[in-house]
């Protein structure tokens, strides 16, 4: 059974005649017989009387109009869907980040999107590298953003930026005003509250330290970064962030390091060979329309 089959079924009962049919559908008379007699011979049953002059109904054929014509508005209704879809006034979009992006970059690029496109609705997630990349892989997700390489075969990384990370402590604290750069050895004797091991930005301090020939001295680690920023804005400890996050935050400052913390690649993650639906190509060019020298700028 095809949609003309459907088409063609409505068209007949509604003029009551094969001819006006024909016309009404721009087809001709015998092609439009031969299609409704596939219908019936599909269905198994006759569909129209055509004892009389005038072509009816038959009980069957009553009965399936109705299913007909609500088939015809969920099919037309499903043509609009896809045509809203295209044309991004509606949609759908599941996207994933790593903590530090969600801190203080989201925000911009998420107005930006909902700006243009009020009709697309945005599922957000904050996860670790290797689960966005995981997700990613299963379709479960659109896009990702996060800091650093891909490590699946199958999941490709576009640069958006580049940044560094930074020392960062509260207005209070008695580094707050120090404009001499802090020696490794000096970082290493703070007490700092990090993200905890399995994300990617801790890796990265880690790493870090290693190459400085220092053991950091955490005392706090936790999974959420909105946590971290609280702990340091309230109390003694020090912590290792962006500096558009103590930027944004007048009680936060940042502490120079003597060796600079190297800059970290910002990347939009996706699957490879996968669908790109109308809403990810359009959430892509507003990343690359965003301007993020002003977003990532590191002070001094």
């Amino acid at each position: 059974m095809l949609l003309r089959h459907i088409r063609y079924f409505l068209a007949v009962a509604e003029q009551g005649n094969f001819t006006r049919a024909a016309e009404v559908l721009h087809v001709s008379q015998p092609t439009l017989s031969q299609q409704i007699k596939q219908l019936e011979e599909t269905l198994g049953t006759p569909l129209f009387d055509r004892s009389g002059r005038a072509v009816r109904l038959t009980d069957a054929g009553v009965a399936w109009m109705r299913y007909a014509q609500l088939a015809l508005q969920d099919l037309d209704a499903g043509a609009r869907a896809i045509h809203d879809v295209a044309t991004l006034e509606r949609g759908n979009l599941r996207l994933a980040m790593t903590p530090t992006f969600t801190a203080y970059l989201v925000g911009p690029v998420i107005d930006a999107f909902y700006r243009r496109y009020p009709g697309v609705t945005l599922s957000i997630h904050e996860m670790t590298q290797d689960r966005i990349e995981a997700l990613l892989a299963e379709d479960r997700l659109d896009l990702g953003i996060a800091f650093g390489q891909a490590q699946l075969t199958d999941i490709e990384a576009e640069d958006l930026f580049r940044e560094s990370l930074n020392m960062v402590v509260s207005s209070n604290h008695p580094l707050a005003q120090r404009l001499e750069p802090l020696t490794a050895q000096a970082f290493e004797q703070q007490p700092l509250a990090l993200l905890s091991e399995d994300f990617a930005t801790r890796q990265f301090i880690d790493d870090y330290c290693r190459q400085q020939g220092i053991r950091p001295r955490v005392v706090v680690e936790a999974n959420a970064i909105g946590a971290i920023i609280e702990m340091v804005r309230r109390g003694s400890l020090a912590t290792v962030l962006p500096a558009a996050i103590a930027q944004a935050n007048p009680q936060l400052r940042v502490v120079p390091l003597v060796a600079a913390m190297p800059a970290r690649r910002a990347v939009l993650l996706q699957r490879k060979d996968a669908y790109r639906s109308a809403a990810s190509r359009a959430l892509v060019a507003v990343l690359h329309q965003q301007d993020w020298t002003s977003a990532h700028s590191n002070p001094g």
